[in-house]
């Protein structure tokens, strides 16, 4: 039986090959695993989301308009202190999901470019106020003490964002009432000396679960809370205290925490804000001053949001002002043209024609409807630069609360006439 013989040349190369293969295998088992790369977003898909969470609190802002104006015309009537505790939870209610939307926008801008901060004039006494009356009514509504400390060295009228802060601010004693089962919340504000700014301090302080120092290191994390079954007990997304610390640089300070003698947690939030100077921006949500209604008005609004018509008649008819409204930008000035309105309240995102689109249709009337006074309202504060070129008077913040209107109006009002 003949043999057939393999060639040697071929086993050689067979042999060379195997080893090699075993070479690379232990080296590749040597090296350590590599990261897999994270995938990045593309710009447009940050844009689209930027985009939907700007519409989403713009449109959330209508309904929460309402609820805060008929909490405020509520608060006015006789009520006993039962009801009126209730319209107090509302109203706070109300309050801390504005400050949330605007939380949850400026979270999304952050992850690619740090957000623009409001130079707008407002009463820092009144939002002071404002802020320990949303605290004590969270506090009775959990049947908590509650203890308020404005300084009477804390100025009056300061130049800033307020819409932000007050949301910073919200976050702030929500997260001390909501873990604090019982005892004691406390609101102290004051002055802080800082180079060239209005320093102000405002601490939060409560008798809670507290935080241990591992937990304060997690804290200000986006998405990260300082403790897992805390959270799945009491909720939230963790989102909040990242923002805040993130407004509190922009605007020249810092957020701390610290343990509280006793148990507990103190937050200090410190923002430099400047002195007043220019000209005036009503800020809705900021605090309202008092007002004196004065003549009764035409006002004619454009508002396509059924919820959001009903609301602003409430509000105009309590003022003492007769309201019209229409739905489109594209019938606003034909109709401005067509009635004697002493002013026109716009709302900015509109079927068809957005309302910076129709303020300069109405703009290019002949006198006098053309001069009428405009206000601009939306729930983007990023829409007042637009408004005003365009050639509103003023411009609200939603959600947009009677006091905040009436002063609005008034000061559109002077603008027109001063200009005419």
């Amino acid at each position: 039986m003949a043999l057939t013989s393999r060639s040697p040349r071929k086993t050689r190369t067979r042999t060379k090959q195997t080893l090699k293969k075993r070479v690379a295998k232990k080296r590749a088992a040597k090296k350590p695993a590599s990261k897999p790369r994270a995938k990045r977003r593309s710009p447009r898909a940050d844009t689209m989301v930027e985009t939907a969470l700007a519409v989403f609190a713009h449109e959330v802002r209508t309904p929460l308009t309402g609820i805060l104006a008929v909490s405020d015309l509520l608060a006015t009537s006789d009520l006993d202190e039962r009801e009126r505790r209730w319209v107090e939870t509302i109203k706070a209610g109300a309050e801390h999901l504005a400050g949330l939307a605007t939380l949850f926008v400026d979270a999304a801008r952050s992850s690619k470019s740090r957000f623009e901060l409001r130079q707008d004039f407002f009463d820092l006494r009144a939002l002071a106020r404002n802020i320990g009356d949303s605290l004590a009514g969270r506090a009775a509504a959990k049947g908590l003490l509650s203890r308020v400390v404005i300084s009477d060295n804390l100025p009056v009228f300061v130049v800033g964002d307020p819409v932000r802060l007050r949301a910073a601010l919200e976050n702030l004693i929500d997260n001390a009432v909501k873990f604090t089962e019982q005892g004691n919340v406390t609101l102290k504000v004051s002055p802080v000396r800082m180079a060239g700014k209005v320093g102000v301090s405002f601490t939060v302080s409560d008798s809670g679960i507290g935080l241990t120092l591992a937990e304060i290191k997690r804290l200000f994390k986006p998405f990260s809370q300082a403790n897992v079954s805390i959270a799945s007990r009491f909720g939230g997304a963790g989102l909040g205290l990242s923002s805040v610390k993130q407004l509190a640089r922009a605007m020249g300070g810092d957020i701390t925490v610290a343990q509280r003698r006793g148990g507990g947690t103190v937050f200090t939030l410190t923002v430099g804000l400047d002195k007043t100077s220019g000209p005036i921006t009503i800020m809705s949500s900021a605090g309202d001053a008092s007002f004196a209604p004065g003549q009764a008005l035409r006002v004619l609004s454009v508002e396509d949001n059924p919820f959001g018509r009903v609301v602003l008649n409430a509000i105009l008819t309590e003022l003492g002002h007769q309201a019209e409204f229409i739905g489109r930008g594209e019938a606003a000035a034909e109709r401005v043209a067509q009635g004697t309105f002493d002013a026109v309240l716009m709302d900015m995102v509109l079927p068809g024609i957005d309302g910076i689109e129709a303020i300069r249709q109405i703009r290019a009337l002949k006198a006098p409807h053309g001069g009428v006074a405009i206000i601009g309202v939306s729930g983007r504060g990023e829409d007042e630069a637009a408004s005003r070129q365009a050639g509103a008077d003023a411009f609200l913040i939603k959600p947009v609360s009677p006091r905040a209107l009436a002063t609005a109006l008034l000061e559109a009002r002077r603008r027109g006439a001063a200009a005419t």
